[in-house]
């Protein structure tokens, strides 16, 4: 069952996050899909779901990554959209003093010329805890964090989101608020 669970976790996120067409869904601009909709598109591609295997995988994925709608008739990605059409309105929020990015060591002459940059996602995802950050760098390579000066960058006017799961998300982080 995990196994299932697992791939079906990977399934939504390829969909929800980044080609919903690949099935013919359509997300509103928030990023919801129809639950009903969702499970007969996924046929399409030869995945059987049920309304209680997704509850189930948005309810035990480890890194919160879906959202149900209170009714249970929607699901969405929590972050990590890549699709032109989704543009979640989070609410801004105040950061903590400081935030975490994990990332590969391989990358870091690039983010010390550039600083972090979303890539093709809409935002840099930064983690309140270094744990997190390290697992998430271990996943591209050889893992290094960033200390990312958060709450300076707030006081400057940038802006920070918190997504659903708890992630932190900004547009940009200059190299001037990082810090090895």
């Amino acid at each position: 069952m995990e196994k299932q669970l697992t791939e079906l976790s990977k399934f939504l996120s390829f969909v929800l996050r980044h080609k919903p067409e690949a099935i013919g869904m359509t997300l509103d601009s928030e990023g919801w899909a129809d639950v009903d909709t969702l499970i007969e598109r996924a046929k399409t591609s030869g995945k059987t779901l049920t309304p209680s295997l997704i509850a189930t995988v948005v309810e035990t994925n480890a890194k919160k990554r879906f959202s149900l709608s209170d009714d249970g008739k929607r699901i969405r990605a929590a972050q990590g959209h890549s699709t032109e059409q989704v543009s979640i309105a989070y609410e801004e929020k105040t950061p903590p003093e400081f935030l975490f990015h994990g990332t590969a060591s391989r990358f870091l002459d690039s983010i010390k010329e550039q600083g972090l940059v979303p890539g093709s996602r809409h935002y840099v995802h930064l983690s309140d805890c270094k744990e997190t950050a390290v697992a998430v760098g271990r996943r591209h390579g050889s893992p290094v964090v960033l200390t990312v000066r958060a709450g300076e960058m707030h006081k400057q006017g940038l802006k920070f989101y918190q997504a659903d799961n708890g992630v932190w998300l900004t547009p940009f982080v200059a190299v001037a608020f990082l810090e090895p």
